[in-house]
């Protein structure tokens, strides 16, 4: 059956703040409505607590590090779903029911399987 990686785009915040207590329990209705659909997912930490590393050149060359966030956006990647379904439609049809599209985006990208993964 095919995999697709369900990118949640919101406002940038810390998932396990006390004032997101509302919004997880909606995830939760979520994930036991779609349980049998989800293969695995996660929250993100907020984007200040990222690290952005770049390699100058080809491999081996110069390793550059930031902190923060790689680009300022209005909406963040703050979390993903795997979803196993039957096509593309079915997709579209579990992410409308994600949470995190009544207040900001879901982007469905079909999971590419390569070599024994």
């Amino acid at each position: 059956m095919p995999m697709y990686a369900a990118l949640l785009y919101t406002s940038d915040l810390d998932w396990s703040a006390p004032e997101q207590a509302g919004w997880m329990q909606e995830y939760q209705v979520f994930g036991k409505e779609a349980a049998e659909h989800i293969v695995g997912g996660k929250a993100l930490s907020p984007t200040s607590t990222a690290t952005v590393v770049r390699v100058v050149g080809a491999r081996g060359g110069e390793v550059v590090v930031s902190d923060g966030p790689y680009a300022e956006t209005k909406e963040a990647l703050t979390g993903f779903y795997l979803l196993e379904c039957a096509d593309l439609d079915e997709a579209i049809a579990l992410a409308a029911k994600i949470p995190s599209a009544w207040d900001g985006a879901v982007e469905i990208r079909p999971v590419l399987q390569l070599g024994n993964s």
